[in-house]
């Protein structure tokens, strides 16, 4: 059986990944392919008909752009478009409009929610390497002469008899001290850490009572865990220390009165940076506070970065580079009211 050039249009149209809707000049949907029923959750025969806007509302964002190509024929393409969809989702998509010979227009969505999540996972990554070795050379620098400088304090305490002198030497060897511990935090582990088969949610748990007991009164720190998790290859005390940095920063956040929520999940077929894994745990860490202030909410994972005056803005990039040593990462999201660190482990070796 011969096919005809419609035909095979058709087909191809079936067969793409992109998501294709034709609209006509009042911009009603008059097809969709398997792609676009897909990601706006409709099917061709609830759209058929339909106007766009009313189908998907979350399109208002190109109306202008499809007026323009309807009334003068004109392309247009749009980059990274947040669009909202059906049941409280949203996607980020590149949209291409393109006017037909018959007055009607074609517009393709690219959903590229997956290559900016990995293009940002890798930046992560490589941010927090280099800002790894930039930190552990500057701590061994800094760490040398504070030993020599503690060492003389001491000498010189022990040739005073003056105790109001005695106290400035106290004060030189404490603020040593200090400091030596702030750069051995900065340091970090000095060699691979060793990792053994885990219960996660042990780790999680010890978390949890070691936060609630920080806690004040007003503070609820709420248990949403998949019991199904597998058990998985970790340093536990080192994912403790990582854990335990997150939510106290969430501790922080609520202040006297609020609630954090530690929520577990596996995701199946899921790339952290270039690496693919089978199966993942994703740990969400999860605080009604203020939120973080945009301008800091892509530099948190930097040494020093801090919101808070009392900070010493440590914590997330050591929480991150223990995540790191276990092959996972530590992402964020905030807004008012609802602020979420995100914490992927992976639970079997990657496919590479």
């Amino acid at each position: 059986m011969k096919h005809t050039a419609d035909q095979y249009a058709g087909e191809i149209l079936e067969h793409l990944t992109r998501a294709v809707v034709r609209v006509d000049a009042q911009q009603r949907i008059m097809g969709m392919n398997p792609a676009a029923e897909t990601l706006f959750h409709s099917s061709r025969r609830q759209a058929d008909g339909e106007p766009l806007l009313r189908m998907v509302p979350g399109l208002a964002v190109i109306e202008s752009a499809i007026e323009q190509g309807l009334a003068d024929g004109s392309s247009f393409t749009e980059r990274e478009i947040r669009v909202d969809l059906a049941n409280g989702r949203s996607a980020t998509v590149d949209c291409a409009i393109t006017p037909m010979p018959d007055g009607t227009l074609l517009l393709e969505f690219e959903q590229i929610d997956r290559h900016l999540r990995i293009s940002r996972e890798n930046r992560l990554i490589a941010q927090n390497q280099a800002i790894r070795e930039l930190i552990r050379g500057l701590a061994h620098e800094i760490k040398n002469p504070l030993g020599g400088l503690r060492g003389a304090a001491q000498l010189l305490e022990s040739e005073l008899d003056d105790d109001e002198k005695k106290e400035y030497t106290g004060i030189i060897i404490s603020e040593a001290d200090r400091l030596r511990t702030l750069v051995n935090g900065l340091l970090g582990p000095d060699s691979r850490i060793e990792k053994q088969t885990t219960n996660l949610h042990e780790i999680v748990e010890r978390v949890r009572h070691l936060a609630s007991a920080e806690a004040p009164a007003g503070v609820a720190i709420v248990r949403d865990y998949d019991p199904s998790i597998p058990m998985l290859p970790a340093a536990a005390d080192q994912l403790i220390q990582a854990l335990l940095n997150l939510v106290r920063n969430a501790l922080q956040a609520v202040g006297d009165a609020g609630r954090i929520t530690l929520q577990t999940r596996t995701q199946r077929r899921f790339t952290i940076g270039d690496q693919q894994h089978r199966l993942v745990a994703r740990i969400d860490i999860i605080d009604n506070g203020p939120g973080i202030e945009p301008a800091l909410q892509d530099q948190i994972f930097y040494p020093m970065v801090t919101g808070r005056a009392e900070g010493s803005g440590i914590g997330l990039p050591i929480a991150q580079n223990l995540v790191n040593q276990h092959g996972g990462l530590i992402e964020c999201s905030s807004e008012p009211g609802c602020t979420v660190f995100t914490v992927w482990l992976p639970l079997e070796e990657s496919d590479e």
